[in-house]
């Protein structure tokens, strides 16, 4: 246990560690700033001086997101603990990614409990970067995966590969809708031999594709169904049943080309 012999060693801790490290009083006017650490002097370019007695709120600005101060503000009040990344400001106005730990630290003081906040940030500004860029590949990858291509003046093909999840949907819907609203198709031709594994939602997700195209005034027809998924689409056999359906796309193609 540290005595005051060493508390400069506890001190010097706190100031080594690269982490930004903030004590908050909320029995004081305002909950202001009581201690910060070095690390959060180089963190956000503020010296102690300009903090002590500040409330936190300083280091918000126009695109902090307002879901994350509300999460603050609840664990303050509820005297508990709380984890975000919140998107805070530099002295300078640079913007940076926090992640911002906040727990509540009772001390005994003259024989009673008091309450203090601890914060801890860390700037995980790079790693945001790399899960911007890496979503946005993914996004590029995903276009990629589910081109539309033009067969002809009336007549488009959009192969499915690997696996349908929410947010493909999502994204297949913006595609189709987006590209059929603009050429105006009498026919899209989705060919669903890719697909890496079929069950319900693959089957519900069609029906809603299926609902989509035809609202807009294309008729949607599918190729490359496998037993399996033809199994799983028999519940939904009344919506479905003027949809038309081929062996392989040339099948389609020549079809709907005669």
């Amino acid at each position: 246990m540290l005595n005051k012999d060493n508390e400069h060693l506890f001190q010097a801790a706190l100031n080594h560690t690269n982490v930004g490290l903030v004590i908050t009083d909320p029995s004081l006017e305002g909950h202001p700033i009581i201690y910060v650490n070095q690390g959060f002097t180089k963190l956000t370019g503020y010296d102690a001086t300009e903090v002590i007695g500040e409330n936190c709120r300083f280091l918000q600005g126009e695109t902090t997101d307002q879901h994350a101060t509300q999460a603050i503000r609840q664990a303050i009040q509820n005297k508990d603990s709380v984890t975000v990344q919140i998107y805070n400001y530099t002295k300078e106005g640079q913007g940076f990614w926090n992640e911002l730990t906040i727990d509540p630290m009772w001390v005994k003081e003259n024989g009673q409990d008091r309450l203090y906040f601890i914060g801890i940030q860390k700037d995980v500004t790079e790693l945001k970067e790399k899960e911007r860029l890496l979503q946005a590949a993914l996004n590029e990858m995903e276009d990629l995966s589910t081109p539309i291509v033009p067969i002809s003046h009336n007549l488009a093909v959009l192969p499915l590969i690997g696996s349908i999840t929410q947010s493909r949907l999502e994204q297949l819907t913006s595609n189709i809708s987006n590209y059929l609203t603009k050429s105006k198709d009498d026919y899209l031709i989705l060919d669903l031999s890719g697909l890496f594994e079929v069950d319900t939602y693959v089957a519900a997700s069609l029906l809603k594709l299926h609902d989509l195209t035809q609202i807009i005034g294309t008729q949607l027809v599918l190729t490359g169904i496998r037993p399996e998924l033809a199994i799983k689409t028999l519940d939904f056999g009344d919506h479905l049943k003027g949809l038309k359906t081929y062996l392989t796309v040339k099948d389609a193609v020549q079809a709907l080309k005669a």
